[in-house]
């Protein structure tokens, strides 16, 4: 007789295929109608793209809680944790503190977002102070991870053979500083903050990444997945708001993306494979400030997500080798194996960059984007200066 739980873990199975073919089926309906408006009435194309983006969220969010309820239940199912070899200490020590981390964040969020509208004044205060909060569940989260670890990843004649702990750490410590000075160094320019419209076009990517990384076209063995343009949304937002930003938002869905593929076993390798990388992901944005290129977004998109996916492969290549060295065959390098192994991440931005260029070639996407941003690209302001007649003024 199956318990409740149990039924529930196989009922993620059967959603998460639904879903995959759903989510499909709601995208190309989405493009079809679209391509279809863009050619008949292209003077209500923007008006469509709007509403569209508004109706996938939508989609997006309840497909993302159904996924988030479901697979949690799963996960804390011990029948579950006993069939993939997991303590259900996991429960406890990863899995909880991870939902208060994600809590936070979205209730910070939307704490942010109803400032940013009723007292603007306050906003800066606030966002110091729930900053911190989070900063504090984030170090909460890393503690009773490292305590999980200590009492059943340290002795487990397994991982802790081949794990170099150094290594680890040396690796997270260094891709945190090397991302921060960029990400503050590439947005000197900006000084722009979380206003309402950034706070939810954030929301609102975070929520379709989430649920597009549930459709997944190829899953590793030892963990990660190529998906269904997951990252595209994100892109997009680092592209618009910058890599600052972009990376905030690519940490805060990494430590959805823990939620959901939920293989920690060390809490510099949980840094590594989860928030570092995905914060990576914010980098998309980095070619939008070559001045060469203005005209040209397509090929700032493209070149800011190969950029993103490279520093993406780098926190998952130290993750492999420093963290899983024991997953290595027998008398490989544990540098070309796990190189090897998460080679998947080339495959993944592949396809973001395809679906991408598309969409950054299309004029009506990027004027109903600016539209939305209320700013104007570099592009349309040097059309802008062209078009404009010349005058001589006297100083």
């Amino acid at each position: 007789m199956f318990s409740t739980s149990l039924l529930a873990a196989y009922a993620f199975d059967s959603a998460e295929t639904v879903i995959l073919w759903l989510t499909v089926a709601v995208v190309a309906a989405l493009l079809i109608a679209g391509i279809a408006i863009f050619f008949a009435k292209r003077d209500v194309f923007a008006k469509y793209a709007k509403y569209g983006t508004l109706g996938f969220t939508a989609y997006a969010l309840i497909a993302g809680i159904v996924m988030c309820i479901l697979q949690l239940v799963k996960r804390t199912n011990e029948q579950y944790l006993e069939d993939k070899w997991v303590n259900k200490d996991v429960i406890g020590y990863v899995l909880v503190p991870l939902l208060v981390l994600f809590g936070v964040l979205l209730a910070s969020g939307i704490a942010l977002f109803v400032i940013s509208k009723l007292k603007p004044a306050s906003f800066k205060v606030s966002a110091f102070v729930l900053s911190g909060v989070s900063a504090v569940a984030l170090v909460a989260a890393i503690v009773t991870i490292s305590l999980y670890y200590s009492a059943h990843i340290s002795n487990d004649g397994y991982y802790s053979e081949k794990m170099n702990q150094t290594g680890l750490y040396v690796s997270t410590a260094v891709l945190i500083v090397a991302t921060a000075v960029a990400a503050v160094l590439l947005g000197l320019k900006d000084k722009s903050g979380f206003d309402n419209r950034c706070i939810a076009l954030a929301g609102i990517t975070i929520a379709m990444s989430f649920v597009l990384s549930y459709v997944k076209l190829w899953e590793m063995p030892q963990g990660g997945s190529i998906t269904f343009v997951s990252l595209l949304p994100i892109m997009i937002f680092a592209y618009v708001y910058g890599t600052k930003k972009g990376v905030i938002v690519g940490l805060i869905y990494g430590i959805m993306q823990a939620m959901q593929d939920c293989y920690i076993i060390h809490p510099a390798q949980f840094l590594l494979d989860y928030p570092i990388a995905f914060a990576m992901v914010g980098f998309a944005g980095s070619f939008k400030l070559i001045k060469a290129l203005d005209k040209l977004p397509q090929i700032q998109f493209a070149l800011g997500a190969v950029l993103a996916g490279c520093l993406r492969f780098l926190a998952h290549l130290f993750s492999g080798v420093f963290a899983f060295a024991a997953n290595t065959p027998e008398g490989q390098n544990f540098w070309a194996y796990s190189a090897a192994y998460n080679s998947f991440v080339f495959i993944d931005i592949a396809l973001v960059i395809v679906a991408g260029v598309v969409i950054f070639s299309s004029k009506s996407f990027i004027k109903a984007m600016n539209r939305y941003t209320g700013k104007k690209s570099a592009s349309q302001d040097t059309v802008a200066e062209e078009a404009a007649p010349t005058t001589d003024v006297a100083d």
